[in-house]
């Protein structure tokens, strides 16, 4: 579904039926003030991007939000678990690399 920033994202859902006007994220979930989700969020969210890098079924988003310089610019910050090699994943965009190796044919190609 498509966040109020016009960019597509899984883990957003929107319910506009009948006047209604319900958002939620479902990836950040309910979490207390002042971590909780609101849509400006979603202006500098990096959740999209990184689904749009990398679509690995392995990988588990963690997002956390986090306060700014003097607590203002609410922003997501999110790190990723690959639950294949059960490891803490340092580029969310690239993955662990273990998960989707490159053909035997680039390999060769490369030397």
């Amino acid at each position: 579904m498509r966040t109020p920033y016009g960019v597509e994202c899984q883990y957003f859902y929107g319910d506009y039926r009948r006047g209604r006007k319900h958002e939620e994220c479902r990836l950040i979930g309910s979490a207390p003030k002042p971590h909780h989700w609101t849509p400006d969020l979603c202006k500098t969210c990096p959740v999209p991007g990184i689904l749009l890098a990398n679509a690995c079924p392995n990988m588990e988003l963690r997002p956390q939000v986090t306060r700014g310089f003097l607590g203002f610019m609410r922003r997501v910050q999110v790190s990723a678990y690959c639950r294949k090699v059960r490891q803490d994943v340092s580029e969310p965009h690239i993955g662990c690399g273990e998960c989707h190796t490159l053909p035997e044919i680039f390999i060769k190609n490369s030397k």
